[in-house]
């Protein structure tokens, strides 16, 4: 075991610390979600909010909803290991907010309600439309809730030392019972004020790490990319393209498919979606994607000092913790070394500091993920297709508390096995599923006055079903030694860990197929009507009234 780990395992005194920084960010966040079940009062409380976050406020949950733990742990892990490839998923997340500001957010607020399927459902078929969108939504928020069950599993067994996999399951389960509880609890109000602190200390100290790494290099940049090139053992390879992936036509195709699921994924994730709807009106939604823009953006320009800060001034090599944990840990150990070392008390302190805010990162991100595809269940699912008569809104939300707790068990159940993997690379598939799945349908419905209800259906199943196939034979699932979920077998015949280049496409051919060849026209009847909506917010929610 690297002697990183060990040092800190030692320190009881480290780990009362942690240990207290730990519980008072629980401490808080769940006060913060007591408090906000009390304002609770509607199905629009619950699902949106009331409506009444300002853009800056939503902008700061909207940062902090997607400032996830496969950003502040993955991506400077990623960075530290493979340099320039890891980089990618910078650009790649930040890049993508552009087709959500433009193609997105506005038109959506303005044409649905509580989730995505709200918009599909407008002038669609409601029943299979929103059995489609609900089942991707729940698929798409299950595969990134996977990201943050293995980040607190990495975190937090690096912290107490933890080496055992059972030992690092049982923490998985204690993420998981807890944002069952912020979910069940607060509903759209609490997540999102535990989301906004969230987002206020991620950047608190991603700033102090950048400061403080910067000041190691005397503030230039070369001297900190040639530092870390030449740490790395790598030289100039590690600022060029091809140590994650290769430079064989197969690894270029698989960074243009990461590149490619990155930029389009932001705007059909569902979680991301949905927070469009907790604002009052189309003014504060373009205001919250651009107050997440320039949060976002500046996030992740720090990045790079974190990953390449990292390679520069930690142990990256075979066998070291940052390399066996697969760059996760890369953040925190990080932050113990500008903090003074391993053996300091500034270093011990940061690293607390660090790791506990991480983890609240986690909390609020699962809690947020959760709600959303509890919400899709409860309301397109149970509502208006299981439900044989109209529920009232309390019973409504009393099936979306118990869908939380039977998405959070099956979240917990898969996320046990996928340890092994990089978050940020788990968040990746995400992005690929949601662009394959949900992007199509909701870009066809706001655009194309031809597009069907068949259309609709076999745009998301079409999308989902490709996607989830390819990642399930390729080499993320087996046939890549112990860089699998399952080592010891072999069955992928799909050559690309990234499904995008393929999976995206087939989500909008299937689009275009399902609409000619289902014939149905009625839709068109309110295409009018809907695209008014979308522009100008005449007829949309506004804030919810008490």
């Amino acid at each position: 075991m690297n002697s990183q780990l060990i040092s800190l395992a030692a320190e009881p005194g480290n780990r009362a610390l942690t240990i207290s920084l730990f519980s008072a960010v629980v401490a808080v966040t769940l006060y913060i979600t007591w408090w906000a079940s009390r304002q609770n009062k509607t199905a629009a409380d619950y699902y949106a909010g009331g409506r009444q976050f300002s853009g800056a406020q939503n902008g700061l949950a909207v940062a902090g909803d997607y400032m996830s733990a496969a950003s502040f742990l993955g991506i400077s892990g990623q960075i530290a290991l493979y340099g320039y490839d890891g980089f990618l998923y910078s650009i790649g997340f930040l890049v993508a907010w552009l087709v959500a500001l433009l193609l997105v957010a506005e038109l959506l607020r303005n044409s649905g309600r509580f989730t995505m399927a709200d918009q599909l459902a407008f002038r669609m078929k409601q029943k299979p439309v929103r059995t489609a969108a609900a089942t991707s939504t729940i698929v798409v928020s299950i595969f990134y809730l996977l990201a943050q069950m293995v980040g607190a599993g990495s975190l937090v067994g690096l912290l107490l030392g933890v080496t055992n996999e059972g030992l690092k399951a049982a923490v998985i389960v204690l993420v998981g019972a807890l944002m069952i509880v912020y979910v069940t609890i607060g509903g759209m109000k609490g997540t999102t004020w535990v989301q906004i602190v969230k987002a206020v200390l991620l950047m608190t100290g991603t700033v102090l790490i950048t400061f403080l790494v910067l000041l190691k290099f005397n503030f230039n940049i070369a001297d900190l990319l040639g530092s870390a090139a030449d740490k790395s053992g790598k030289g100039d390879a590690f600022l060029q393209p091809g140590l994650l992936y290769g430079k064989d036509l197969v690894g270029q195709i698989d960074f243009l498919s990461l590149g490619l699921a990155l930029v389009l994924g932001t705007a059909g994730l569902p979680h991301i979606l949905i927070r469009f709807y907790t604002v009052p009106d189309s003014r504060s939604a373009r205001r919250s994607v651009q107050w997440a823009i320039g949060l976002i953006g500046a996030f992740y320009l720090m990045t790079l000092a974190l990953g390449f800060g990292a390679a520069a001034l930690l142990d990256t090599g075979t066998g070291s913790a940052v390399e066996t944990s697969k760059g996760n840990v890369a953040s925190p150990l990080l932050a113990e070394s500008v903090g003074g070392g391993a053996d300091s008390t500034g270093g011990a302190i940061l690293l607390a500091l660090i790791a506990a805010v991480a983890f609240a990162t986690i909390l609020a991100v699962v809690a947020g993920l959760t709600l959303t595809s509890a919400s899709s269940f409860a309301h397109d699912l149970y509502a208006n297709v299981i439900a044989k008569t109209k529920p009232s809104e309390k019973q409504e939300v009393r099936m979306a508390r118990f869908a939380a707790i039977g998405i959070g068990a099956v979240a917990i159940g898969l996320a046990i096995p996928a340890q092994k993997l990089n978050i940020a690379f788990l968040v990746a598939l995400a992005f690929a599923v949601a662009a394959s799945a949900n992007l199509p349908a909701l870009l066809f419905n706001l655009f194309w006055k031809r597009f069907n209800t068949s259309g609709a259906i076999w745009s998301i199943y079409g999308g989902l079903i490709s996607a989830v196939v390819l990642v399930i034979f390729s080499p993320v699932v087996s046939g890549n030694g112990d860089k699998s979920m399952i080592t010891g077998a072999d069955f992928h015949w799909f050559p690309l860990s990234n499904p995008g280049i393929v999976s995206i496409p087939v989500g909008f051919l299937f689009g275009v197929l399902g609409t000619y060849l289902g014939k149905d026209r009625s839709s068109e009847a309110r295409y009018n009507e809907l695209s008014v909506r979308a522009l100008t917010g005449a007829g949309a929610e506004g804030p919810a009234k008490h």
